[in-house]
């Protein structure tokens, strides 16, 4: 969809809104399927934080299978709403969640709990026992590598070698209240840090070379870990592993059961520095133009949504359509005004980009499933037009970190 387009499809709507462009979104599920090369896709929840469109991807294939969440109580208000199979992707020390989840797994619903230490065993136990349920858990294994000076990767899990895990496999198994049904290992760096990242011309070049020796490391490492866990008797019903930048190499580690994927689908813009796949632009939101302060310039009200990691210019919003803004650096993106000026790139010189008073300009998020966090409904767009809207968490009066 062209400018045009969304702007015909958005009159009479109320700006700010977050929107979702159904067609784009289908059209990245298929092709993260065909990444997939037919192994099952569990999606991730973080990345979209809205039960309706968790659930019509999960309707979508039968290769979408299950849910990773990032909350024990996300899990279970997921359940609430219908959903099973749910995996909680991060510990918890809170003994009412857990509680929650245990309770809703005496009730039937299949949700697994993160460990990497005694320390999240001993409380998950003690709380399954009282609460008289036995709790699967899932046990995560750190996936960074380590260089001269260089730690590439994410900072989780302590547990990187077979003997580790395999420790803290049988302290599971002396538990009469909890028992390991999946290993998770999480390639952070291959997953989520692009390639051809403006203006990182240095990290442009280290990062492939840095990927590309650490792949065969990583599966190694979890390949043993899951091979020793096997061996010392555990009975795994799953091995997750993988994010969007990293299905074509998680894919072809033989440990691996099934794939982890959420920012794919909406392609927010971390998502186009990647040099081997592309998607499209499916969620984004559009902010009015308030103000037309000089030639060249028009500000927008609101806009200041800014993702979270490290700080950086690349965690603005930035603006999508109409083609030939950017934002202005003195101001970037605001608490209540955006202002945004023409770009002096020459690819943009025979460009039209003059905006007029309430004309709705559209911004790409920085990462995906935060942009909910800020709106409570998202406006779903079919074929050019405005077919329906959907509730986020916060529309469903639902912040769980």
């Amino acid at each position: 969809m062209n400018y045009q387009s969304y702007k015909q499809s958005l009159q009479g709507q109320t700006l700010p809104l977050a929107y979702v462009n159904l067609d784009y979104l289908e059209l990245n599920a298929n092709a993260i399927l065909q990444r997939a090369g037919g192994m099952p896709v569990r999606v991730v929840s973080k990345s979209l934080r809205s039960v309706d469109i968790i659930k019509k991807l999960l309707g979508h294939s039968s290769l979408f299978q299950g849910v990773m969440c990032f909350h024990p109580d996300e899990a279970v208000f997921l359940a609430e709403q219908g959903l099973d199979d749910l995996l909680v992707a991060y510990p918890s020390m809170q003994a009412e969640a857990i509680t929650a989840v245990c309770e809703a797994t005496r009730s039937g619903k299949r949700i697994v709990l993160m460990v990497d230490s005694a320390a999240h065993v001993e409380l998950i136990a003690s709380i399954a026992e009282k609460v008289g349920v036995m709790q699967p858990v899932c046990m995560e294994i750190d996936m960074s590598t380590r260089f001269p000076g260089v730690h590439f990767g994410v900072r989780r899990s302590p547990i990187s070698t077979p003997a580790q895990a395999v420790e803290l496999y049988r302290t599971i198994a002396k538990k009469g209240a909890v028992k390991l049904e999946g290993v998770m290992g999480y390639e952070g760096q291959i997953a989520g840090v692009g390639d051809q990242v403006p203006g990182k011309e240095l990290q442009n070049r280290a990062i492939p070379w840095l990927k590309r020796i650490s792949i065969p490391l990583l599966t190694r490492r979890r390949g043993a870990v899951v091979e020793a866990l096997q061996d010392a008797g555990a009975k795994l019903r799953f091995v997750n592993g993988g994010g969007t930048g990293s299905i074509d190499s998680t894919r072809e580690d033989p440990s691996v059961t099934e794939l982890a994927v959420g920012s794919g689908f909406f392609s927010p813009h971390l998502f186009d520095y990647y040099s081997d796949f592309q998607y499209l632009p499916a969620a984004g939101f559009a902010l009015e133009v308030s103000r037309l302060p000089g030639s060249g310039y028009a500000t927008c009200s609101g806009g200041g949504y800014i993702a979270s990691g490290g700080v950086g210019v690349e965690k603005s919003p930035k603006p999508y359509l109409p083609e030939g803004f950017v934002l202005d650096e003195n101001e970037g993106a605001g608490e209540v005004q955006t202002p945004l000026k023409r770009s002096s790139d020459k690819k943009y010189k025979n460009v039209t980009n003059a905006l007029s008073h309430g004309d709705p300009v559209l911004f790409r998020h920085c990462k995906a499933g935060e942009l909910c966090e800020r709106f409570n409904e998202l406006v779903l767009i079919k074929n050019g037009e405005v077919v329906d809207k959907c509730l986020t968490y916060r529309g469903q009066g639902k912040s769980f970190i």
